[in-house]
């Protein structure tokens, strides 16, 4: 389980680094993707710097607990999923549902799923004392 478990996190942790790469290089196709859209420099480089840092930081946790198999270094990742799954579900109920707004949120919540699991099933290691 433990080896499947590292699988799912790295395969994650790519797209999330495959997803910030988009945003870092080409930050006009990649808000398209997202249902943005770029009208001003200054939103560009929003978009290039948060979008990139987030899901880079959510990558790197992600990687970095799989490798090390440690639950404790993947609440930055629980931390941004949760809380975009979150803005969504607040999105759903107070605007309605609109068309395609199902996948981003079964992709964020399979990220918290898979992260809660590993968390659970590896733990967070003792300190040194």
């Amino acid at each position: 389980m433990h080896v499947i478990l590292s699988a799912i996190l790295l395969a994650l942790a790519i797209l999330d680094l495959v997803l910030g790469t988009s945003f870092l290089v080409d930050p006009a196709s990649a808000a398209s993707d997202f249902g943005l859209a770029i009208v001003s420099t200054h939103g560009e480089s929003t978009l290039r710097g948060d979008m990139t840092a987030f899901f880079y930081v959510t990558a790197f946790s992600l990687a970095w607990g799989a490798w090390k198999r440690r639950g404790d270094v993947m609440w930055p990742a629980l931390g941004l999923f949760g809380i975009a799954f979150t803005g969504r579900f607040i999105n759903v109920i107070a605007q309605g549902p609109y068309e395609g707004w199902m996948v981003p949120m079964v992709v964020e919540a399979f990220h918290c799923i898979v992260i809660i699991v590993a968390m659970r099933a590896w733990g967070v290691p003792k300190p040194d004392v």
